[in-house]
C-alpha cells in the first residue's frame, strides 16, 4: 500500500521545480496520488477494509487542499499538474 523509497525518489526528480525540493506543492500532489492510486488498486481485492477507506479519504482530502492552494497561487501551475497527473477537476 505504501510507495517504496525507489518510486518516491522518481517522483520527486520528477516533479521538482528545483534541485533538492521535496516540499513544493507539485510533489507533495505527486506523492500523494501515488498513494492514492495504490490504495484504490487495493480495495479491488480488499472492499471491507474499512480502516484503510478512512486513511484513503484523508490522503484525498490532503491533496484536495495542496491544489486549492497551488489553484490560489498561481493557476498555470495548478493546470500543468493536474493535467501531467491525470486528475479531473
Amino acid at each position: 500500500m505504501s510507495i517504496t523509497a525507489e518510486r518516491k525518489a522518481e517522483l520527486i526528480k520528477e516533479y521538482a521545480t528545483k534541485e533538492g525540493d521535496t516540499g513544493s506543492p507539485e510533489v507533495q500532489v505527486a506523492i500523494l496520488t501515488e498513494r492514492i492510486t495504490n490504495l484504490t488498486e487495493h480495495f479491488k481485492s480488499h472492499a471491507k477494509d474499512n480502516h484503510s477507506r478512512r486513511g484513503l479519504l484523508k490522503l484525498v482530502s490532503q491533496r484536495r487542499s495542496l491544489l486549492d492552494y497551488l489553484k490560489g497561487v498561481e493557476e498555470s501551475r495548478y493546470q500543468t499538474l493536474i493535467g501531467r497527473l491525470g486528475i479531473r477537476r
